[in-house]
């Protein structure tokens, strides 16, 4: 029996699709070890969205060939989409595919080993406009199940390299979308969380359908299913009918993640970025609106090229007024190849890293503000593993629907199910809770009552 390894470098769409790749080879009768340790295949899914996402990815790949220079080293991804030559230099590598036609992945490597010639299966990613079917069943190692919808991205931010990595809008059939969602609930999870490369400009490509027939469709077609969440969405695309449809929504969680990157207009405009903070602003009261407590996270990129003190005091004193609930904040990171990178005025680290700091105190205030509104009252969350800090407590943590990471006392069996916890202490980046009672024993109760 043939084994195979995986390293899955980078975003969640890359986790998604190594597991979709594991269920080509587990077809073949390959069976899976860790990465560490000797395999006959190693499949190494790569990124590139910063250039040290080529580095740790050529990293990764020379360690592969130490481990066992027999094997058959397979590289895949979005580094092996942009630069499949510098990887086809590295002396070991035996096979290259990038982000579509991954099917043939198990084709090349029967090529290979009868003909021992490396193989470079990378095609031309601008003029696919089909979405590649890859079926995931279940997750090696999730409570929550990514579902893939959409693949590529039409926007051509000036810092960002992904179109060329990934290709232009794709949307996944509705049906098979369905279908899957309807595969995951079968196998146990209770919550899907949409995911895709611009997964919010799900439909754009699609006649007469869009994001939120999805979401409507999810909803009343799919048996079981308890949570429903969207992985990102750009303001642009949290359209009227979109926000109506969140508000009707008895799936869809508190919790959107709705990327910024600026808040100034004049930055926002050199990124282009196609919206302005009027219209985000706009939009962000709307949905608040639809949705009391909802929790909203963001992205920001600080130190632009050209970005002022006072341009980066539009995008904190923006975060401050609108209580982001949590950010994710990047120094800007020049990419080869892309407009931004060529920019002649590129800010120093230091006023970065100084910039990036403040942000993260803010992040971190506001997120213990968000959360402190729901101490002592009762939650819904999944438990997904044992306490990080202290994994033989008898503590479980696990996200609410509005993204708290919660901690408390719980048992295994618990894990993956649907439960009420009451916030007995609000924190960030914890919070601590007590375990009230299962949901199922509530639907009887409710059920019963009617």
């Amino acid at each position: 029996m043939s084994s195979v390894a995986f390293h899955t470098l980078g975003c969640k769409v890359n986790h998604y699709e190594t597991e979709a790749i594991w269920q080509l080879f587990q077809k073949q009768g390959y069976e899976r070890v860790d990465f560490e340790s000797r395999s006959d295949v190693y499949v190494i899914n790569t990124c590139t969205v910063t250039n040290t996402g080529d580095k740790k990815s050529r990293q990764v790949i020379r360690r592969a060939i130490r481990k066992n220079p027999d094997a058959v080293i397979c590289v895949t991804g979005c580094y092996a989409q942009t630069s499949p030559a510098e990887i086809m230099a590295i002396p070991g590598v035996d096979v290259v595919v990038g982000t579509q036609d991954r099917v043939k992945m198990l084709e090349y490597i029967e090529q290979y080993k009868q003909e021992r010639q490396p193989i470079n299966g990378v095609g031309n990613i601008m003029k696919n406009r089909v979405y590649e079917e890859l079926d995931v069943p279940s997750f090696t190692d999730r409570t929550r199940a990514s579902l893939k919808i959409q693949e590529g991205c039409n926007n051509f931010c000036t810092f960002c390299i992904i179109p060329w990595a990934r290709g232009l809008m794709r949307s996944r059939d509705p049906k098979e979308v369905i279908r899957q969602a309807q595969q995951l609930v079968d196998a146990g999870y209770k919550e899907i969380v949409l995911t895709g490369i611009h997964t919010g400009g799900y439909g754009e490509d699609l006649k007469d359908y869009n994001l939120a027939a999805l979401l409507r469709d999810l909803e009343s077609q799919v048996k079981g299913l308890k949570r429903l969440r969207i992985s990102s969405i750009e303001a642009s695309q949290l359209t009227d009918e979109v926000i109506e449809v969140l508000e009707k929504s008895k799936l869809v969680v508190r919790h959107m993640h709705i990327p910024l990157q600026s808040a100034s207009d004049t930055v926002l405009k050199r990124m282009r970025r196609k919206y302005t903070m009027a219209f985000y602003a706009e939009r962000l009261e709307r949905l608040k609106k639809a949705l009391p407590g909802l929790a909203v996270t963001s992205d920001v990129i600080v130190g632009f090229p050209g970005e002022t003190e006072e341009e980066f005091m539009e995008t904190y004193q923006f975060i401050k007024k609108h209580k982001f609930s949590e950010l994710h904040v990047f120094p800007y990171s020049m990419r080869t190849g892309t407009p931004a990178a060529r920019m002649t005025d590129q800010i120093d680290e230091d006023v970065k890293n100084d910039r990036v700091h403040r942000l993260i105190s803010l992040s971190d205030q506001l997120a213990k503000e968000y959360a402190s509104r729901f101490e002592n009252e009762v939650l819904e969350v999944i438990p997904e593993e044992p306490y990080k800090e202290d994994p033989k407590s008898g503590l479980y943590e696990g996200y609410t629907d509005n993204y708290m990471k919660v901690v408390f006392p719980a048992t295994k069996d618990m894990i993956g199910k649907l439960i009420r916890v009451k916030i007995t202490k609000a924190g960030y980046p914890y919070n601590e809770g007590k375990f009230v009672r299962e949901m199922d024993e509530v639907q009887e109760k409710d059920s019963m009552a009617m």
